[in-house]
């Protein structure tokens, strides 16, 4: 039995079986409707008193029958043809509508969302009205016939009726009011062969680069975020974008007093992402937050593309960025640990070997079988980890046995680690203006001045990977090996990039970290980096707030011969606490 979609709470059986017909009338394909279909489509409304809504494919099938409006009875993203942007979907939506009046923007809305072919609009009298002979048929008083538009790479609105229609959502052209005999001539074939030509050259002219991402940016400010942490936030995930090799194409930002438990932002701004991802031809959306699965789930199925958040974009550039066979072990391991909770569709429910109701069955499942797989990598992977930090551990000890002090340089993302351990050791370790550009830690013998003597003491200098606010837990984890280099340093290095507007922020993250850390790290030198960047009053605060910091700039090596003698004085306390 064919299936009728929305709300048909109430109707009597009689009345399904007038909807479940309309499956078996066929339309020529080049027409968008018959006079005679219209009609009985409004005259099934009437009776019900509720709008209803009927898709058909380019072949003339009818393939979908709703009871409601368009926005209530629409396909979801997942269902519909996967076409490239240059094309419609191939479905037209007929919709009956109570009220005299033009589309309404939610219908709009649904069918930019849809790309339909054609949205008609069938505005009915109520009560139908007697021709001469007898037969109630006129229950149709007018028609309205919407379709998309394309100009440049926006969809926009126009409007050759004269109304009023918001000109940020929509994307549409809609007709003057149409007689039903005008409806049916309209040449439908030749209208969806000249917008997908239109659409084909407007797309065309952008130049998408498919091996890019192109990829729309969502934030959620709360109540326990401040508008400028927000800020800082949704500018730092627009350069991991980048770093991992996407283009961002927008960003959208709503305002909630707490997070919608289902799908982060509300079911409006939900609408108003699908919207903008099918206007722009973005294939990933990317969230400001952890998300859970069943999130993750819930928007796919809503907006119709890829939807990650910022964790497995952190992920995706630790992927591309670790060179060693520890770093891309411990990378593995992170991924694997993040995939576990996200294998199943319902999660441990798909389970079969569970025990109790509802999970007992046949035996185990694909998804069983894979969840074991990764639990059995894991293990493995851990035991390597494992071995990693005891074979560091041995190189540690024989450094420590030769009495050769050590400083770890930390630092955010970016401040510019890997160019001061070069300019400091002369060394060749790889430098980008990106974030993560390093992840392996690299280790480099430094001379400097013996605090007291003056005399030259080798001193080792450890580059590790950048912290980053709120760094993922399952990163802390998998990198443990990495950031004990930082433990077991008899010093640290802050780095701070001060010509960044949020530095105040890094160094309350990275302080966060270090203290998360389970051996507490050694005493530390603040050294405020690329002050060849910053205003003077920047210097002057920054001067303020951390009297005892050295200012310096690795890419024009300005500062560095203080920044030796200070990291002396920082070795010779340490080593004498010891």
């Amino acid at each position: 039995m064919e299936t009728i979609f929305g709300n048909v709470q109430g109707l009597k059986s009689s009345q399904l079986k007038q909807l479940q017909r309309l499956y078996h009338q066929r339309i020529s394909g080049d027409c968008i409707t018959t006079t005679d279909f219209a009609q009985r489509l409004a005259a099934i409304s009437t009776e019900i008193n509720q709008p209803v809504c009927v898709y058909i494919n380019r072949r003339g099938q009818v393939i979908r029958v709703g009871v409601g409006t368009p926005r209530q009875t629409q396909i979801p993203p997942l269902e519909l043809p996967r076409y490239g942007a240059e094309r419609l979907s191939g479905i037209r939506c007929l919709s009956t509508h109570l009220k005299s009046e033009p589309p309404t923007e939610a219908a709009l809305t649904a069918m930019a969302l849809q790309r339909l072919d054609a949205l008609v609009v069938l505005n009915i009298t109520g009560g139908g009205f007697t021709k001469r002979g007898g037969g109630s048929t006129g229950y149709v008083k007018e028609a309205y016939l919407a379709h998309l538009v394309a100009n440049s790479k926006q969809l926009v609105a126009t409007q050759s009726s004269g109304m009023s229609v918001p000109d940020a959502i929509m994307c549409s052209n809609i007709s003057p009011p149409l007689s039903l005999d005008a409806l049916a001539d309209q040449d439908f074939l030749n209208l969806v062969e000249g917008l997908e030509e239109e659409f084909s050259r407007e797309f065309v002219a952008q130049d998408v680069d498919a091996d890019h991402d192109r990829v729309l940016i969502v934030g959620v400010l709360t109540e326990n975020t401040n508008p400028q942490q927000f800020q800082d936030i949704i500018v730092e995930l627009t350069r991991l974008v980048d770093t991992a090799g996407g283009t961002v194409l927008q960003v959208l930002q709503q305002k909630r007093s707490r997070i919608h438990p289902q799908t982060v932002i509300g079911e409006g701004k939900v609408q108003e992402a699908a919207l903008t991802a099918q206007t722009l031809g973005a294939n990933l959306v990317v969230f400001d937050r952890d998300l859970s699965p069943s999130q993750v789930r819930n928007l796919e199925a809503q907006i119709g593309v890829r939807v990650v958040d910022r964790t497995e974009v952190i992920l995706d550039i630790f992927a591309q960025r670790a060179q060693s066979g520890a770093g891309k072990l411990q990378v593995e391991l992170a991924q694997l640990e993040y995939m576990m909770p996200r294998l199943a569709g319902r999660g441990q429910s798909m389970s079969r070997l569970g025990g109790g109701i509802g999970t007992r069955g046949p035996g185990e499942t694909k998804l069983e079988t894979e969840r074991r797989a990764i639990q059995k990598r894991i293990s493995r992977l851990q035991q390597e980890v494992n071995q990693l930090q005891a074979h560091r551990c041995r190189l540690r000890q024989r450094r420590q046995h030769r009495e050769v002090p050590s400083v770890a340089l930390v630092g955010y993302t970016n401040a510019g680690k890997s160019t001061l351990l070069n300019a400091l050791t002369n060394s060749e370790v790889y430098t980008a203006d990106q974030l993560f550009a390093t992840l392996d830690p690299t280790t480099r013998r430094l001379m400097l001045p013996h605090a007291e003597t003056g005399a030259p003491q080798e001193t080792l200098m450890t580059d590790t990977v950048g912290f980053i606010h709120e760094l993922p837990a399952s990163l802390m984890d998998a990198f443990r090996a990495t950031l004990e280099e930082v433990t077991e340093a008899d010093a640290l290095l802050h780095l701070v990039d001060l010509s960044h507007p949020a530095w105040l922020s890094h160094i309350r993250s990275v302080r966060d970290i270090l203290a998360q850390m389970p051996i507490t790290p050694g005493p530390a030198l603040v050294a405020f980096n690329k002050i060849d960047q910053v205003s003077s009053e920047t210097l002057a605060l920054a001067r303020e707030e951390f009297p005892l910091a050295v200012f310096i700039s690795a890419s024009q090596r300005l500062g560095l011969e203080t920044l030796r003698q200070r990291l002396s004085l920082l070795i010779e306390y340490a080593v004498g606490d010891d």
